[in-house]
């Protein structure tokens, strides 16, 4: 079973994310390579070590076991994007800014730590215990956040908002596998193309300096996946 984070409260995940020094944060990049390319099971604290140039003494200063470490990557992930999502939320109100802001927020992130994308989407199950329910408690925090923007966009059946909830984060979590920066849009295109397609669907063509935010008002009459008939 997994442990507890040094200086947690065991059971109480609003009070668990540790704190992150430099060096810490330089080691969770580094291991983030590492799980990314060699899968968490088959890397070694050893492979750890060697990418970050820091002795298994001083890896062990940072955390106890490769599940404390790998607890450390998602912690430090879904707690940073918490923390950036309240503060740019704060004070916005009309709903489709608010989407654009949690669309915007996500895809910043990831596009710019592809590592940590993958170790989050390929280890996802892996952790235990402890760690496994902090995280799943920072993953409801999150998603229930975008339900919540969704629901106000196009009040609906809760099986139908869980739906699109879930289709959303798709669309995103695995921009990871294809896009390669300078062949495919750039980030302000892909966030513009993500809000487009979720929105309106692909066959309605868009002008591409077209803000894709839309009014209450304009969704009114239009096909819309919110919609169950």
């Amino acid at each position: 079973m997994g442990g507890s984070p040094r200086g947690a409260a065991v059971g109480d995940p609003m009070r668990a994310r540790p704190t992150y020094d430099e060096k810490l944060l330089q080691i969770l990049r580094d291991a983030s390579e590492v799980f990314a390319l060699k899968g968490y099971h088959r890397a070694s604290v050893r492979d750890i070590s060697a990418a970050t140039g820091v002795s298994l003494a001083g890896l062990y200063y940072y955390f106890r076991s490769k599940e404390e470490l790998l607890f450390l990557i998602q912690d430090h992930c879904f707690g940073t994007l918490l923390d950036r999502l309240e503060q740019d939320l704060s004070g916005v109100l009309e709903p489709e800014d608010r989407l654009r802001i949690f669309v915007r927020n996500h895809l910043l992130f990831f596009l710019n730590n592809r590592d940590e994308m993958k170790v989050l989407s390929h280890e996802a199950t892996v952790l235990t215990g402890d760690f496994r329910a902090m995280i799943a408690e920072k993953k409801r925090r999150y998603s229930d956040t975008l339900h919540e923007i969704l629901a106000e966009i196009r009040p609906d059946d809760p099986a139908v908002l869980r739906a699109s909830t879930f289709a959303l984060f798709g669309m995103m979590n695995w921009i990871y596998t294809w896009h390669r920066p300078g062949r495919d849009l750039d980030e302000e295109g892909l966030i513009n193309e993500t809000l487009h397609l979720f929105l309106h669907g692909f066959a309605r063509c868009r002008d591409p300096g077209e803000d894709t935010a839309v009014s209450e008002d304009s969704l009114e009459g239009m096909p819309s996946i919110w919609r169950t008939t």
